[in-house]
């Protein structure tokens, strides 16, 4: 059995993280065979948004640590596995937000560690009511840094750093409140709900959600006035598509639009 699965449903890409065993654990393989998808993913134009969910009862509980434990021992105090484990886990991270295609996140139970780092890097996240999410580290006396930069970028930075020292859990309502997730709805419908928002993405022009996901993530690091030069361009590169053409036409002539991509 594979330890994640992908299923195609259209123009949508399901990963499942799929050793809930181990709640779904960042280890070494799983790292691997996310990076190995979503790179193919990212050269497919077939595909136009992705669902990443979790098997069993909890989306994931971060990093692996028995095999965390296993590689410190592998060489001096483990410095060189840690490094590497980091810098591939980093990557992944990155990887999930350059892609061309949005990226939902279907979370439920609990999305901790890695996993709440996973949950905050992701592009939208519709989360089951009752699932928890918390950067818990520091209960057994390991900060959350990595899990801290996609956690400060997401939330306000107060609400960030309370969860980062106390390792409390924050339920779907509150994650929905201080903006971590979009929304949370009943167990019974996270499924339908998460492939609702995947396909009307879905159904946009690829072309147009491709610059617009890699404007959107470039202009946020950048000062207002450079960030409006830089998605001004972005605008006029946009403006001379055909397709968008075609689709102002089609706007004003109140008909669909014919596009080709």
């Amino acid at each position: 059995m594979a330890i994640l699965e992908r299923c195609d449903t259209n123009a949508i890409a399901t990963l499942t993280l799929n050793t809930p065993e181990k709640l779904n654990a960042l280890s070494d393989a799983m790292l691997a065979a996310l990076q190995s998808e979503l790179e193919s993913i990212a050269s497919s134009d077939a595909i136009r948004a992705v669902i990443l969910k979790g098997a069993g009862k909890a989306f994931c509980a971060g990093h692996d640590l028995k095999e965390m434990t296993a590689g410190r021992q592998s060489d001096d105090k483990g410095k060189a596995y840690f490094t590497d484990l980091f810098r591939r886990c980093a990557k992944l991270m990155q990887t999930i937000q350059s892609i061309p295609q949005p990226v939902i996140a279907q979370a439920h139970g609990i999305a901790t560690a890695a996993g709440c780092q996973l949950v905050a890097t992701c592009d939208m996240v519709i989360a089951a009511e009752g699932t928890r999410f918390g950067v818990n580290g520091v209960n057994i006396g390991l900060f959350c840094s990595t899990p801290m930069v996609a956690l400060s970028r997401n939330i306000a930075r107060k609400q960030a750093f309370e969860m980062l020292t106390t390792g409390h859990f924050i339920n779907a309502d509150k994650a929905e409140a201080i903006g971590l997730i979009n929304r949370s709805v009943p167990s019974n419908q996270l499924d339908a709900a998460t492939m609702e928002l995947a396909e009307t993405v879905a159904s946009k022009l690829g072309t147009v959600v491709k610059i617009g996901k890699q404007a959107f993530y470039q202009q946020l690091q950048m000062p207002i006035a450079e960030a409006y030069d830089y998605t001004g361009d972005v605008m006029v590169q946009n403006m001379l598509f055909r397709d968008t053409e075609e689709g102002i036409a089609a706007f004003l002539e109140k008909r669909p639009p014919a596009w080709k991509q």
